[in-house]
């Protein structure tokens, strides 16, 4: 059933979205809107979650005395970073070190 598959799409790219770092962690109707279209377009999964990761990993590369960055409250911030993952020709294990990076950077005793 495609609808069933919809649901399922967007429910893992909004829970996706509320766990990443720096966001608001709080969905709404526009965040499920952008998913859909995510969907009707054949974005793979993938993809999103490659997004969001590369997206946080660029957030964290900046000077130490850099302002504090606001937090992120829309999956459409996300918009430009998933068409360039889209168009990347990068191999899937540059985002799992970009993953495992992340998740040693927000277990460590002095993470932000």
């Amino acid at each position: 059933m495609p609808s069933d598959y919809l649901a399922e799409y967007v429910q893992k790219i909004l829970d996706a979205y509320r766990q990443t770092p720096g966001t608001a962690g709080i969905i709404r109707r526009p965040d499920r809107l952008l998913a859909e279209q995510l969907y009707h377009r054949g974005v793979p999964f993938a993809s999103v979650e490659n997004a969001l990761i590369l997206a946080t990993a660029r957030r964290l590369i900046r000077p130490a005395d850099a302002p504090p960055l606001n937090t992120i409250r829309s999956l459409a911030y996300f918009s430009p970073v998933i068409e360039e993952v889209l168009d990347l020709h990068t191999s899937p294990t540059y985002f799992q070190h970009l993953r495992h990076k992340l998740q040693r950077f927000y277990t460590a005793p002095n993470s932000r």
